[in-house]
């Protein structure tokens, strides 16, 4: 057989198939689909706008009138309530001790959850026990907790004055809420308290979620436990610290009812915050204008973080979510 027929008698290659046309959707059914998402957000939408947008408007249009709540508002201040606020020594120190509670909760109360997060990781013995009394004062409301330690620290007959007289460190012991020098300091005593354990949880999830093989690796590699814990726990705990460090400033500046209870902002406003002195101004003194005001005043600095603190800082983490979301597609 010559090579003429051999290439003659081979069958001939299948034509490529053109690629199909992107399948499209019917009209209809599009319409139908948008028509359902709409009408599972309306719902939301129409509630957001009540029970949000609508209080905050109306807080922003009280702000510009010299109002005590009664009737309706008609003496017309302009911008006079947001001048007076930067005038006002209370507000500005509100703002300080605002940023000394910050600066406390991210430096001393976030380190040592993520601490007792890390060792109550470990196969202790009765662990389970620890976790549940190291979180159970989250559970309790700001306001039990409140009338709690206003009879621990009181002073002369507290629990707290007894203990260090006990151990012969009575001289430690004070007027705790009632002076001034250590009625913040001891308010967040009180908040790390509080809600440490809540920040414990959260880095305990974080870290049940880091796969044990990692750590084996690295023990493999020779790395000890601090070694250990800086590069294989804390880059992959990163998302759970950053939502916590959120939380928590966002809780500090919102801070309200344990000051109410404990100390309602004295003596002398040394433990006084924003929704503090807006409470007094609103519901003692029936300044409501002026109070819709410091309400403004703290709705936009937890706005301008929140904004700021999700696109330098939440952003990688979104961004791998949205990425995690369009490959499970």
């Amino acid at each position: 057989m010559t090579s003429t027929q051999i290439n003659d008698a081979r069958p001939a290659p299948a034509k490529e198939q053109a690629a199909p046309a992107p399948h499209r959707r019917p009209l209809a059914r599009r319409v139908r689909d948008w028509l359902t998402a709409f009408s599972f957000t309306v719902p939301a939408l129409v509630l957001f706008a009540l029970f949000v947008l609508t209080p905050i408007l109306y807080a922003l249009y009280v702000s510009f009138f010299n109002w005590g709540g009664f009737g309706a508002p008609s003496d017309f201040a302009g911008t006079d309530n947001y001048t007076r606020l930067f005038d006002d020594p209370v507000f500005l120190g509100d703002l300080w001790r605002g940023l000394l509670l910050v600066v406390f909760s991210v430096g001393l109360q976030l380190p040592f959850a993520l601490a007792m997060a890390v060792l109550l990781n470990q196969k202790l013995r009765g662990r389970a026990v620890y976790r549940m009394l190291f979180f159970a004062p989250y559970v309790l409301s700001e306001v039990i907790t409140g009338v709690l330690f206003s009879m621990i620290f009181s002073p002369d007959d507290g629990l707290a004055d007894k203990v260090l007289g006990s151990i012969g460190l009575d001289g430690l012991g004070g007027l705790w809420f009632a002076d001034q020098d250590w009625a913040l300091p001891t308010l967040f005593l009180v908040m790390m308290w509080k809600y440490f354990g809540f920040h414990m949880m959260l880095y305990l999830a974080g870290l049940q979620g880091i796969p044990a093989e990692l750590h084996e690796a690295a023990r493999i590699d020779g790395a000890n436990a601090w070694q250990r814990f800086r590069s294989v726990t804390l880059p992959l705990l990163g998302p759970t610290i950053r939502i916590s460090v959120f939380l928590s400033v966002i809780g500090a500046i919102q801070l309200f009812d344990l000051v109410w209870v404990t100390t309602q902002g004295g003596p002398d406003h040394t433990s006084e915050t924003m929704a503090v002195t807006l409470f007094q101004f609103g519901f003692k003194r029936y300044q409501i204008g002026y109070a819709s005001a410091i309400s403004i005043a703290m709705f936009l600095i937890s706005l301008v973080f929140a904004i700021a603190y999700q696109r330098y800082v939440l952003r990688r983490d979104t961004e791998g979510a949205l990425t995690n979301m369009r490959a499970a597609r």
